[in-house]
């Protein structure tokens, strides 16, 4: 008998995958051409997106004019951003003074620095970080922006605008929104029929209620339930609108995460001797909050989106001060080109919360529902 037809009873060493079953080659012969049919499907895709990327690409990016003082640089006959390039701190701030816009900078920079340290995890002291954002950090945004103490110049909100002001409507929505909606939604589910009842007919009817007409009558009608000798900021009165619309739909958000909490960890919770807030302060709200990320994220994308409603009734978010740059006459007909810098600014926003609220996903995921 040969030596190769010997028989051991030792391990051979894993012999290595093929190499087109592996890598940038394999991953593309598993999802993008495994059958004939999924081959052709690529193929038209990457046709399609041929020759409508190409242009695009030629005319945002390669045959682009990007810097000059007038409509007169815009030669080459693709988009202008010499434009959006000379109108940029306008389309930032609004109408904000130029010389006092580094309050806007400061107020800004302070929320990206406790946002930071807030969701790094290994930072120290978070509870009382948590303690300056919410409650020291809007006092001094608010004597930042408005002025009128410690020597700084007041700047009524009518000359608030830009992305500034947008912002501002969006953060001060999402801070709002989510502990109303949270208490609304306890309430919707609360046993006692009074609280139930009033929980039920809010969120009802302001979910029944476009957003718009909220706007409208929140400029319109709130005024005139307060007495003449206060004067209700209109800024304020969006603000008002907004929470109270946008917290009915985070109720039901909320109140689909409890549902889906089993009805052991309740009983759990009594059988230990929690009270009722202990009970979900500790165990159930921690839990259904971690479900109800993707659903919490959508509702703050929309609420992002919706602050462009606010044009209605007089406040120029970022997409109002591009319209009124679009009707300068020296700037007629780059409307494609400022339609396109509002919709970047805001894909960009909303995609950094989609992409964040899909980590908290992954850092929080515990396996709960798994079978």
């Amino acid at each position: 008998m040969s030596d190769s037809a010997k028989v051991t009873d030792k391990l051979l060493p894993d012999l290595p995958p093929p190499a087109n079953s592996t890598g940038f080659i394999g991953w593309m012969r598993m999802h993008l051409f495994s059958t004939p049919a999924n081959a052709l499907l690529t193929l038209f895709a990457a046709y399609l997106l041929y020759i409508l990327m190409v242009p695009s690409i030629n005319w945002a990016l390669i045959s682009a004019d990007w810097i000059g003082d007038s409509r007169d640089a815009c030669t080459s006959g693709g988009a202008c951003w010499v434009f959006v390039y000379n109108r940029f701190d306008q389309f930032m701030y609004g109408f904000y003074p130029e010389v006092e816009r580094w309050r806007i900078d400061i107020t800004f920079v302070l929320l990206v620095v406790l946002a930071a340290w807030l969701m790094l995890p290994r930072m120290p002291k978070k509870g009382l970080v948590s303690f300056i954002t919410l409650i020291i950090y809007p006092v001094v945004a608010f004597f930042l922006l408005y002025g009128g103490s410690f020597g700084l110049e007041v700047v009524e909100t009518h000359k608030w605008g830009g992305m500034s002001l947008t912002l501002i409507l969006a953060i001060v929505g999402i801070v709002a929104a989510l502990p109303f909606g949270v208490l609304l939604a306890l309430g919707r589910r609360s046993e006692m029929p009074i609280v139930k009842s009033i929980c039920v007919v809010y969120i009802e009817f302001w979910r029944g209620v476009p957003l718009i007409t909220v706007l409208f009558m929140a400029s319109v009608m709130l005024p005139l339930f307060v007495p003449e000798e206060v004067d209700f900021d209109k800024l304020l009165r969006a603000m008002i609108g907004i929470v109270l619309f946008q917290s009915a739909y985070m109720a039901e958000v909320v109140r689909g995460g409890l549902q889906a909490i089993p009805k052991g960890q309740y009983e759990a919770a009594q059988a230990l001797g929690l009270n009722y807030w202990k009970m979900m302060g500790l165990i159930v709200l921690p839990q259904a909050l971690k479900l109800m990320i993707p659903g919490i994220v959508n509702t703050f994308i929309a609420l992002f989106k919706d602050t462009s409603l606010v044009l209605i009734i007089g406040l120029f978010d970022i997409l109002a001060i591009v319209q009124a740059g679009l009707s300068d006459p020296n700037w007629l007909g780059f409307s494609v080109e400022g339609y396109t810098f509002v919709a970047l600014m805001f894909w960009v926003f909303c995609f950094g919360m989609s992409k964040y609220s899909q980590h908290l996903e992954k850092r929080f995921h515990t396996g709960h529902g798994a079978r």
